[in-house]
């Protein structure tokens, strides 16, 4: 499968390339295509969201191997959402260059996503599941309507941050200067002075309240780990603030049985020698309570390691609600122990087909003289890794030991006496 490199090509860096160099090229083209540095240009527009969607993925561990694997597909169906072009630039270089604090109709500012991860099982996810999940959040005031005073009269604004409630901060370093951004410390990010005497009682001038809400939860059959469930709008409000979202994402639970690989079910399951060369039938329950029986077909001979494969017996692919993948099973093949079959090793040997006769034609009648090697017979023993550690550990010792034998033995040394 030929690697997709669009993302690549738009920042222009090399599949290879480090985080480091993608961080170095977007920071270099962002500051030439911003649309504030080319108004009116809508090629340049263009480029600069094709610019900020590569970024996007490629700065982004995760997104960065699902796009390398499966390309753009792979991100949609993985369920990850688009980030606006605008918001990858004030991340990037902070709030207050291009005046990139706003979004691009000049709007009021967004609130950040509250993101939480959802442990699901492989049965959640095979069958769907509904739950509801309790949330606390800020919520403007209902009082004073987020005003944060008793008489209704609009706030100061913070003239120490210009009523943005934040502060940015520029520092040079060499040849560099960083900008760094804080919290307001006269109007503690409000962007507003509020009188003493005139806060509201309900809020006291705070202009948001706690609130409780129980969100209903909905995961669908077929969706997958790191796919996002988002409710819109139901993160922390702030006065002249859009509120941002609340987001879930999936976090599946290992299954003792099941492992998924995209929409399909892998099962290792082991059967007997018998089983293998004559036939077998086994049962296990699915993720939905089913009891599925399972036959070898006709005359089937099963190798170790083979894998078969149940169509329409994997998992629902997310979206089409009439489709699912394969299960796998991969087989095991047990061996009898020998004390097992000793018995009847002639009636084995009757029944299985004959063994290949070993190469002779290396051999020939100048075999017999003296000073051609001779054959000679081994016996195979089986393999243990520890006792090849344990020579390894011997040799290494003993050569300590030589090197100390050469050299007289180990030096000490002696503290002089003054």
């Amino acid at each position: 499968m030929v690697k997709e490199t669009e993302f690549y090509d738009r920042l222009g860096v090399a599949p290879e390339a480090t985080l480091a160099e993608i961080k170095k090229a977007y920071r270099k083209m962002a500051l030439k295509l911003h649309p504030d540095r080319n108004p009116g240009d809508k090629s340049a527009e263009e480029k600069f969201k094709a610019l900020g969607e590569a970024y996007d993925v490629l700065s982004d561990e995760k997104k960065r191997k699902l796009y390398d694997r499966y390309g753009k597909k792979g991100l949609e169906e993985g369920g990850f959402e688009q980030r606006n072009a605008r918001d990858i630039f004030s991340a990037f270089f902070g709030p207050g260059v291009f005046g990139d604090d706003d979004d691009d109709a000049g709007g009021p500012r967004r609130g950040e996503d509250s993101v939480n991860p959802l442990n699901v099982t492989l049965e959640d996810l095979y069958n769907g599941k509904t739950s509801h999940i309790a949330i606390t959040r800020n919520i403007l005031c209902p009082k004073c309507h987020g005003n944060g005073t008793k008489s209704g009269k609009t706030p100061t604004k913070c003239q120490a941050c210009g009523g943005r409630g934040i502060r940015v901060i520029t520092k040079r370093m060499g040849f560099f200067q960083q900008t760094q951004q804080t919290y307001c410390p006269d109007c503690h990010g409000r962007g507003e002075i509020i009188d003493e005497k005139d806060k509201c009682t309900n809020c006291n001038g705070k202009q948001v309240v706690s609130d409780r809400k129980v969100l209903e939860l909905v995961v669908e059959p077929g969706m997958k780990d790191n796919q996002r469930i988002t409710f819109a709008g139901e993160s922390d409000q702030a006065p002249d603030m859009e509120p941002g979202d609340v987001i879930f994402v999936i976090r599946t639970k290992e299954h003792d049985r099941f492992k998924r690989s995209g929409n399909d079910l892998i099962m290792v399951h082991s059967i007997s020698l018998v089983e293998a060369l004559t036939g077998f039938e086994f049962s296990f329950q699915h993720l939905d309570k089913r009891h599925i029986v399972v036959k070898s077909a006709p005359e089937q001979v099963i190798k170790p390691g083979d894998i078969m494969s149940i169509p329409e017996m994997g998992m629902p692919i997310y979206g089409h609600p009439f489709s699912w993948g394969r299960m796998l099973v991969k087989f095991n093949v047990i061996f009898p122990l020998y004390s097992e079959v000793s018995s009847k090793i002639d009636e084995i040997r009757k029944c299985l087909p004959a063994p290949a006769k070993a190469d002779d034609s290396a051999m020939t009648d100048s075999d017999s003289n003296d000073n051609v090697p001779k054959t000679e017979t081994v016996t195979l023993e089986p393999y243990d890794p520890n006792a090849d550690r344990q020579q390894r550990q011997r040799e290494a010792y003993e050569e300590d030991g030589s090197d100390d034998e050469h050299q007289g033995g180990p030096q000490r040394v002696q503290c002089a006496q003054q």
